[in-house]
């Protein structure tokens, strides 16, 4: 496991989210314009082994439940080399996804392009989007940066709560911190 930040030389504030078109854990294709019409749209790359992921797992899945009715999606999305890291193959995602039940879509990169167009860089790495797709936040999730390490500050609650009011961000966020996204050797 290594300690990897998000990467900030991809998407900067202000960018379109980039498009994508994946199968989800439902068994359906979900893509950008499934989300149009709404708040806002937070897109969370993670995986199923990775223990900060695991450790943030309930909080997402909060975030997904509270906001949903404040018109906030949530889109996990996972892009692991699966021949690598088994436990992250769509079958476990989807056993993942019922055993937590999810309250957003977790959908699966195969192909890792998606990743790559966002400039994901570890899991989880949270990207929140305002209501017309520009990119609001890029940061960690709270400051509990290890998996057991106690919470205080709650940095993407408190941007989505912005977005769903409609309110401008301060654009100064820290990075997202977990293990780096397992690239598939080309």
């Amino acid at each position: 496991m290594v300690l990897t930040e998000s990467d900030y030389n991809k998407l900067k504030h202000g960018d379109s989210a980039p498009e994508f078109g994946l199968m989800g854990t439902d068994n359906e294709m979900h893509s950008l314009h499934d989300y149009h019409g709404k708040k806002g749209l937070l897109v969370i790359f993670m995986c199923n082994h990775c223990p900060y992921v695991k450790a943030k797992i309930d909080t997402i899945n909060s975030l997904a439940k509270d906001f949903a009715k404040k018109g906030i999606a949530v889109v996990g999305i996972s892009a692991n080399d699966v021949s690598r890291y088994p436990d992250d193959s769509f079958e476990s995602m989807q056993a993942w996804a019922e055993e937590k039940g999810f309250a957003f879509d977790y959908l699966y990169d195969e192909t890792q392009d998606v990743a790559k167009s966002y400039g994901a860089v570890c899991t989880p790495d949270p990207f929140l989007f305002d209501k017309d797709f520009k990119l609001v936040y890029h940061g960690r999730i709270d400051d509990g940066v290890g998996p057991d390490a106690p919470v205080t500050t709650h940095e993407l609650r408190n941007a989505i709560e912005k977005v769903a009011k409609g309110e401008k961000l301060p654009g100064k966020e820290r990075p997202s911190m977990g293990c780096s996204i397992k690239w598939k050797n080309v």
